[in-house]
């Protein structure tokens, strides 16, 4: 459903009552539908993360980890909002030079793009602090950009069995060789490429709900989503992030 455009839960309900009631004679009203399929997080989740397994992913030697903003309303509404009261915070996204009012994704995939983990923080959470979230379960190199330089970071994810590489800052000295720097970067890039098509296909960065338990189980659908895509391009000897023409209407 995500493929073909639909994002919310209302939406879903409405594409299936008004084309394949025929399939689901018992499809229930929206909002118990709506209940129903938040419900089902947990068996997303495991379906992602069988893919996962199937792929590889988990075991990869490299991953990649980057953050992104998740918008729960305009700044200037911030002040009045009540919708995730306590939860959300104010942040800044360096890569967009935006401040933002809501919650931060932060992603962990292969260097294929295949997303392995995620967890959401408050906007205003240090990026290196959330990683600890998305370390287990993974070894080899992990790449990830500017903002996880942290020595203690480093540190952690050495005792993980990981080794944590990241493009250094103009003030700092840069012992590695250049062309190592070079890919480092050039494999770094997939990650952006990946937040983007989850950006531009899935509307990853919209929030759409009014608490945890919804967005849990939204977010859940999207990677599980965006995840059969990849399986689906894999298994037909695609690029894995080919999306075009992979779904028709």
């Amino acid at each position: 459903m995500k493929w073909l455009g639909f994002h919310s839960d209302k939406d879903i309900w409405k594409y299936f009552k008004q084309h394949w009631s025929h399939l689901f004679p018992k499809l229930p009203d929206r909002s118990q539908f709506v209940r129903q399929t938040a419900n089902l997080w947990v068996v997303k989740q495991q379906m992602h993360q069988h893919l996962v397994k199937l792929l590889g992913a988990d075991t990869a030697d490299i991953h990649l980890v980057d953050g992104f903003p998740m918008d729960v309303c305009v700044t200037t509404r911030a002040k009045n909002s009540t919708v995730y009261k306590g939860e959300a915070a104010y942040g800044y996204c360096a890569a967009k030079k935006k401040s933002f009012y809501g919650f931060q994704g932060h992603l962990m995939t292969d260097a294929r793009g295949v997303p392995v983990a995620m967890t959401i923080t408050a906007a205003n959470i240090d990026e290196r602090i959330s990683i600890d979230d998305l370390l287990h379960n993974v070894d080899g190199s992990l790449i990830g950009d500017k903002g996880y330089i942290k020595p203690s970071l480093k540190s952690d994810c050495h005792s993980y069995g990981i080794d944590l590489q990241t493009p250094l800052r103009k003030n700092m000295i840069d012992s590695r060789p250049k062309w190592f720097v070079r890919q480092l970067m050039k494999i770094r890039r997939r990650i952006e490429t990946v937040i983007s098509q989850l950006v531009d296909y899935f509307e990853i960065e919209r929030i759409r709900t009014r608490d945890t338990w919804h967005l849990t189980s939204r977010i859940a659908r999207k990677l599980l989503g965006f995840t059969v895509g990849i399986y689906l391009n894999i298994q037909a000897g695609n690029e894995p992030m080919q999306f075009e023409g992979l779904i028709t209407t």
